[in-house]
Parts: C-alpha cells; structure tokens; sequence
C-alpha cells in the first residue's frame, strides 16, 4: 500500500497535469514533445542510427530531432517553433560568484502556441566513460541545474537538464569520496532544498552551492550501453 507521501505526490501530480491540459497548453505540448524527442533521440544513439561522440554532437543531434518534431506542433499559421543552439543569456544575479553575467543556454525554445508563448531552457551533459573527468563531471551536473534555476528566476518557464552517459559510476555506485559525496547523482537519489553542497576541496573554482528545489535522479537504461537521465527543474 503506498504511503501517505506517495499518495499526496500523485495527487499533486494529477492536479498539475490538469492545469497544465487546461491552462497552460503549450507547456503540456512542450512536456510531450520533450519527452517524445529524448526517446527518438536515446534509441537512435543505442542503437547506432547516430554518433555522437562528444557533447556538441549530441546538442546537435537532439537539437535537431527536437526541431523536426517541434514543426509538426504548429498547428495553426501565427503558430511559431524556434530553436537555438548555444543561445546568448543576460543574468541579473550573479547565481554563482561568476565573473561575468554572460552566459550561454545549449538548446533554448521559443513555441508560440494559441497567441501564447512558452520558453524553453536545456542543458546537456555527455559524460563518456573514455574521458572520465570525475569528480569534476558530478560538480559541473549540479552547476547546470543551479543555472536553470536561474534561467527559472528570469522567466523561462521550463528548464530541463538532460544526462546520458556510457558509464555506470555515475547511476549505480552506492558511496563516494567524503569530499564529494555531496553531489550524487545516482538512481533513486535525492535532493532536499536548501540543503548546502560542498566540493571539499582547496581550489577555489569549485565554492558551495545550494538549490533551492527538491530533486529525485530517476535513470533510463538506454538501448546499448547508454544511460538516460532527464530532470525538470
């Protein structure tokens, strides 16, 4: 029997799903199409109908599935569906101690649907197992979703983070090092907000962060040796 918690959570879900159908369709639309982009995407990459073999290419390719299927969602004439790859951004904050307030978003959306528009924040990571970078990757992931939180603050209404990797440290392992074990990202892991993530290292290019939403990494094991993991934030 579920619990008092899951019940309310599937509540709450329902309700959101309701309002999303009613009042804000475009978003909805957006939701499908995301998620129906990401599955195209995740089998053609599994099973060899592309390579991508570094993260651009992979922006690239889901980029552009995602903009073919985007075409199809204009329904009407005034309907528009604009993509960009590595799309300039204004911060009004400094979200975190950066130098600058420039910034770049790796897919960003305009859908204008029904006279209403919608933007779209993305942010992709790659991390293949050949060019291991950890624990740096793990710090760069939590980076991107404290940068989408930004975009949020600033008035994109959807911001999604998108991870696939060749490499099953990042899903399955049960504990790392104390001075990283803060930013987890494997399967069934949670993140409380607020709750202060520490990079427990000298180098000052790594300062704490805290996000300020809660976060459940729910992984997709992928045709191939892939795995999948969509976030929105």
């Amino acid at each position: 029997m579920p619990s008092n918690e899951e019940i309310e959570r599937q509540y709450k879900e329902a309700i959101e799903l309701v309002d999303l159908r009613e009042n804000r369709t475009g978003e909805y639309i957006l939701n499908l199409l995301i998620d129906q982009a990401f599955t195209i995407f995740s089998n053609k990459l599994g099973f060899g109908g592309i390579k991508a073999e570094n993260e651009f290419s992979f922006q690239f390719e889901f980029g552009s599935i995602l903009k073919a299927l985007g075409q199809l969602y204009e329904f009407r004439v005034e309907d528009q569906f604009h993509l960009e790859f590595e799309s300039g951004f204004l911060f009004e904050e400094d979200y975190s101690r950066n130098k600058s307030n420039k910034g770049r978003i790796d897919l960003f959306i305009n859908y204008l649907f029904n006279s209403k528009l919608t933007k779209v924040a993305i942010e992709i990571k790659f991390f293949k197992k050949e060019n291991n970078r950890e624990p740096n990757n793990r710090y760069d992931a939590y980076k991107d979703i404290l940068k989408l939180e930004a975009y949020k603050r600033q008035g994109v209404e959807m911001c999604y983070f998108i991870l696939i990797t060749d490499h099953d440290h990042y899903v399955t392992k049960q504990k790392y090092s104390d001075n990283t074990k803060d930013f987890d990202l494997g399967h069934g892991k949670t993140y409380k907000a607020n709750t202060v993530l520490s990079y427990r290292t000298n180098n000052p290019n790594y300062p704490d962060m805290v996000l300020e939403g809660d976060y459940s990494f729910n992984w997709q094991k992928m045709a191939g040796d892939y795995f999948g993991l969509i976030l929105r934030v």
